[in-house]
């Protein structure tokens, strides 16, 4: 009588030392280009104690680029949520031609550098731009102003939400709304009654995603700031200020807060993924 195979004799498995051996790989990848040059921006953060850090965050220039940043987080967010959810809708809920050509279109920020962002704002708002004359008119300044940055913070961080969304409302259908709508509830009733329930981890998730790209941002709004200190450097850019007058303490100061923002991020996207995993799960299996 023969022995069937055994589990370890199975060619689609494959062996243990090759599954450490990645696993090991991951890790030190993972060690050597996040935790590490993490765990050296808090040392020189700190090298020089509690009290010079913390005057680094509260110098006039360093508050003046954090309420910058989160006056931009504040704008993109929302905007970006709304925008995100009715594209999604769109996409997702009606046939129409050109619905190829708008996925490609919500895809472009994630194809195009931020810094050619940044220039095609210079090319419409810029001293020789095409609104140039009908801004000056009416003294509106976008360029080298927080409307520049809002705006340019907008386009490379608006593909996130969409890109939540679309594939698990893909997967979800739309059965239930047509229910809804069968049974008399209108169309604002039924978005809040069925839809939104149904997308609300995908929104946040994407949500989370924007956010931390728009605290982080740094091609796009170095072209159209202007760099005026106090005025229009968010914390990326007076970061570089600080780092390229030699004032390294100040600057790993003020990179460790913006690397705070960016944790606080992380840990409510694995909090959200810990608890909604399946959901999640189930939408980026379609991306």
């Amino acid at each position: 009588m023969t022995e069937g195979p055994r589990c370890n004799d199975d060619p689609l498995r494959e062996p243990g030392w090759l599954r450490w051996l990645l696993i090991l790989t991951a890790v030190a990848a993972i060690g050597l280009l996040v935790l590490l040059p993490l765990v050296m921006v808090l040392g020189a953060a700190f090298g020089k104690g509690f009290h010079a850090w913390w005057q680094a965050l509260v110098a006039p220039d360093a508050r003046s680029a954090l309420a910058l940043t989160l006056f931009t987080a504040a704008i993109v967010i929302p905007v970006n949520a709304v925008f995100g959810v009715l594209a999604a809708w769109a996409l997702t809920r009606f046939s129409f031609r050109g619905k190829r050509v708008l996925l490609a279109l919500i895809d472009l920020p994630f194809a195009v550098s931020p810094v050619v962002a940044g220039l095609c704002l210079v090319l419409l708002f810029g001293s020789a731009g095409w609104f140039h004359a009908w801004l000056q008119a009416h003294d509106i300044k976008v360029l080298f102003a927080r409307p520049g940055i809002v705006l340019a913070t907008l386009f490379v961080t608006f593909p996130f939400v969409v890109r939540e969304l679309v594939p698990l409302m893909q997967q979800q259908g739309a059965d239930e709304e047509l229910a809804a709508r069968s049974l008399g509830a209108r169309a604002w009733t039924m978005f809040l009654r069925v839809t939104l329930p149904k997308i609300k981890w995908g929104l946040l998730y994407g949500v989370l995603l924007c956010a931390a790209r728009a605290m982080g941002e740094f091609g796009a709004v170095s072209v159209v700031s202007g760099h005026i200190r106090g005025m229009t450097n968010t914390l990326p850019l007076h970061i570089e200020i600080l780092y390229n007058e030699f004032d390294a303490t100040a600057a790993f100061a003020v990179a460790s807060l913006l690397a705070g923002l960016s944790l606080l991020t992380l840990v409510l996207k694995v909090w959200l993924e810990a608890r909604h995993g399946d959901a999640l799960a189930q939408s980026h299996r379609r991306h």
